[in-house]
């Protein structure tokens, strides 16, 4: 191939990837309005989708019971399950830049697990310390600490394994369980059943007060990512090319770790833990738009919107006048996720 040659088909391969990008967002964008909109008009009262359409848009419905319903019950559930699925989202795209390991995600290091500890811990010696919002802010400080410990336990010299970190993780995870099985066994009856709840994850009860919490917290944390995205890109380079480009290196590892902190308790603050969202999505998207983190991660926030909505519409209509636990049906995607990136690193010679 001659000189000439190469930097044409470079920039064919360019501009291909930048249509690839184009059209997965776009069509990110259309299935998620669409399963939005599926997600308002299905349940045990039905809706149909006209009505929908202008509840959204502010016009006065005919039917008294179909305003109640979607804007009581169906709205701030959808959009809760909207932050949430970002929120997992983009953590795991985070992590998964932070530690250059495609297995990374706050459920499998123990994230979630610790924000459950402080959150469970919270409810059950005092549910309602700084009105309600000790329990949150608990499950921020455990999950940041559980992070934090994952992170350190993990490094060998100036890195983390991959096979290190995810069995240091799922030992944190061990230990975080165990913790959270005794709050859950001294706890009062009531406190028994939200720690539960906590458990299996669920967006049943939605109410605006707790969306407009975790909306808050959660657009700072997208932010943020957002913010950092070019420097995760230049962190993928090595941590020493990084630092000669003029990057922290720790400031932006504690940074990351702070943000995901932030986003998984965020998370799982009222919805529970809600596991496998924040590894595959991230990781199917990479495989299809590349790995570049300024485009990965918008994407992965509307995948973790899709697949957290299309969980959600499972979980309340599979089996008639039964509500389940979304953690079920995010755990039967991500669990053969899981077992076929584990196959794809032992093909590659035994590497995750």
């Amino acid at each position: 191939m001659s000189a000439l040659a190469q930097p044409a088909k470079a920039r064919t391969g360019m501009a291909r990837r930048a249509r690839t990008r184009v059209v997965t967002v776009s069509l990110l964008v259309v299935i998620l309005c669409c399963l939005v909109l599926v997600s308002a008009m299905v349940g045990q009262y039905r809706v149909e989708a006209a009505d929908v359409v202008r509840a959204v848009f502010g016009r006065s419905l005919s039917d008294p019971m179909a305003t109640s319903v979607l804007w009581q019950i169906r709205f701030p559930r959808i959009v809760l399950g909207l932050l949430v699925g970002a929120s997992l989202a983009v953590a795991g795209t985070v992590m998964q830049a932070l530690f250059s390991n495609p297995l990374a995600e706050p459920g499998v290091i123990g994230v979630s697990s610790g924000a459950a500890v402080g959150a469970s811990l919270m409810i059950v010696v005092a549910p309602t310390f700084l009105s309600g919002f000790g329990v949150p802010a608990a499950a921020f400080v455990s999950g940041l600490l559980a992070a934090s410990a994952v992170y350190v336990m993990a490094r060998s010299g100036q890195r983390a394994e991959s096979t290190t970190l995810v069995l240091t993780g799922i030992a944190v995870t061990a230990i975080c369980s165990a913790i959270t099985s005794v709050s859950t066994f001294v706890a009062p009856t009531t406190a028994r059943d939200q720690i539960v709840f906590w458990q299996m994850g669920s967006l049943n009860g939605a109410t605006w007060n707790q969306v407009a919490t975790v909306g808050t917290v959660a657009a700072v944390g997208i932010v943020w990512a957002l913010l950092i995205a070019a420097k995760l890109d230049t962190l993928a380079l090595g941590e020493r090319a990084a630092g000669h480009l003029g990057i922290n290196v720790n400031r932006l590892r504690l940074s990351s770790i702070a943000l995901t902190a932030l986003l998984t308790s965020a998370a799982v603050a009222y919805a529970g833990v809600i596991t496998f969202v924040g590894l595959i999505v991230p990781h199917v998207l990479r495989l299809i738009i590349g790995p570049a983190n300024t485009w990965l991660i918008p994407a992965s926030l509307l995948g973790g919107c899709v697949l957290v909505t299309l969980s959600d519409v499972a979980a309340r209509t599979l089996v008639p006048y039964a509500d389940l636990p979304i953690g079920i049906f995010t755990a039967i995607v991500g669990g053969p996720t899981f077992f076929i990136l584990l196959r794809r690193g032992m093909r590659r010679g035994g590497a995750l």
